[in-house]
């Protein structure tokens, strides 16, 4: 079943509309590369399509019908969007899910120190990374200090052109025999992805009684250029060593996404797992003016580390959030919940793996996903014996199907790789656990989990006309 290249279908028009939806996907990709950021933006751009927050309806005790459209947030780092339909919200809802957080690595309660006058901050790495790309890039802070008066302050230092940037230093190659004879798991441990911030030492001069100068004491010359590091901290960010504890700091590749190849065909960037479903999410979602069943899009935390915490899909948050709606409907009790969730279908919008002709002994080329072949469909992800696969019902299949074609979208199947080599999960099967269809379906991603990463503009686009052919017939 050979599936056509969308590139070769396009019309000016279509091509027009495609540079359009992958500039703001760009514009996106820098503005939101962590969930924090990520949720903001979103947020932003719901409230100019006319969406209130959940806590704004319910202090007005907001009677919903169709057409309302509410959002709600939780903890700053996940996001509910629901845009009402016509039909009860018992009858369900059509519903896109993907997650915001990415491959990274995050900084250490306790993460200061100096060695050999150079200053460090700690790290420990989030998510599924292979640990010897991340050494030698430029990199970027991004994140929060909570600090004990409750005050919040945001951090955003290596976007700005006039920002410094920071690393994770390597070994020189003439050095490096003994990590040379190492695997590729072990040639980077790590505790050894410490970023480098800083060099200079801090200039202390104490004045006597006379007015003149007077030598440091001994407790003073300790660690200077990390006091150095405390005290530009505490100049821009009111910042005390302490507050490291109460910090969300996270350490992303520094700079804006970019086209890639001659043809400007592809986009390189970091957090692209899974932020391309999100965005053509968002973008659909928000493109919605009237809908049969009501359309929601949920963008959660934490599935790069199992969907857990209070951020995660496996809280109740959107249970929760389902019941508000639910009642402020008019719609109570506990059986209806039930019902609505039940009798739902979803999109669970993560990537794939693309197929990398460089890597091909690891895809089955039959059940592989291709770059600029349309959105993708992953019937079951789950390891090897499809251990952990969410596994979608061949019936649901087959009504999606037709409601691409019906559409004109280019879609394609695949799996995640070779039968034996592993696999990967998403947020399918926690959702599923309410018993309505779910099945994986996104865009396919070349180099994933790395801290740049490849997509096609073509599959941007058609993963968005299929998204928004689900929220509207699904």
């Amino acid at each position: 079943m050979e599936r056509k290249n969308a590139w070769e279908s396009y019309s000016k028009k279509e091509i027009k509309k495609l540079e359009a939806l992958c500039e703001g996907y760009k514009d996106y990709l820098f503005r939101g590369k962590t969930e924090r950021e990520g949720v903001k933006y979103c947020v932003e751009e719901a409230k100019k399509a006319g969406y209130i927050s959940l806590e704004e309806a319910l202090k007005k005790g907001k009677k919903l019908k169709k057409g309302d459209k509410i959002y709600a947030v939780n903890m700053g780092k996940a996001l509910a969007l629901f845009h009402i339909g016509e039909k009860p919200l018992e009858q369900g809802m059509n519903i896109l899910g993907a997650h915001l957080d990415s491959p990274r690595l995050d900084v250490k309660q306790n993460p200061l120190y100096e060695s050999q006058s150079l200053a460090y901050l700690d790290t420990h790495y989030y998510g599924g990374i292979k640990k010897y790309q991340w050494v030698t890039l430029p990199l970027a802070i991004h994140g929060v200090v909570a600090k004990t008066d409750g005050t919040v302050v945001d951090v955003v230092v290596g976007e700005d052109e006039n920002d410094p940037v920071f690393c994770v230093t390597d070994i020189l190659i003439h050095l490096a025999q003994d990590q040379m004879s190492k695997t590729v798991a072990k040639a980077v441990e790590g505790e050894n992805l410490d970023l480098l911030i800083g060099s200079r030492p801090i200039k202390i001069e104490k004045k006597s009684e006379d007015g003149k100068a007077d030598k440091a004491d001994k407790n003073d010359k300790k660690d200077p250029v990390a006091k150095e590091i405390l005290r530009l901290l505490k100049e821009k960010y009111g910042m005390a060593e302490e507050d490291f504890m109460s910090a969300e700091l996270e350490i992303v590749p520094a700079g804006k996404a970019r086209d890639l190849g001659f043809d400007r065909s592809m986009i390189l960037a970091y957090g692209q797992d899974d932020k391309v479903c999100a965005y053509t999410s968002l973008v659909a979602q928000l493109s919605q003016t009237e809908l049969k069943k009501t359309g929601c899009t949920l963008l959660v935390d934490k599935e790069e580390i199992g969907s857990v915490g209070a951020t995660g899909m496996q809280s109740r948050f959107f249970e929760n959030v389902v019941a508000e709606l639910l009642a402020l409907s008019g719609e109570t009790g506990d059986l209806t919940l039930r019902r609505c969730l039940a009798n739902s279908s979803m999109l669970s919008s993560d990537v794939s793996a693309g197929f990398d002709p460089l890597y091909a002994s690891c895809f089955e080329a039959k059940n592989a996903a291709f770059l600029g072949k349309g959105m993708v469909f992953n019937k079951f992800t789950g390891a090897r014996g499809k251990s952990g696969s969410n596994d979608a019902n061949a019936e649901y299949i087959g009504r999606i199907r037709g409601i691409l074609e019906k559409n004109g979208v280019f879609y394609q199947t695949a799996e995640l790789g070779k039968v034996d080599l592993g696999g990967g999960g998403t947020i399918a099967y926690i959702l599923s656990l309410y018993g309505m269809e779910v099945i994986d379906c996104g865009v396919a991603v070349l180099s994933m989990h790395a801290p740049w990463e490849v997509t096609s503009k073509a599959d941007i686009y058609e993963t968005e006309k299929g998204y928004e052919a689900f929220l509207q017939e699904a």
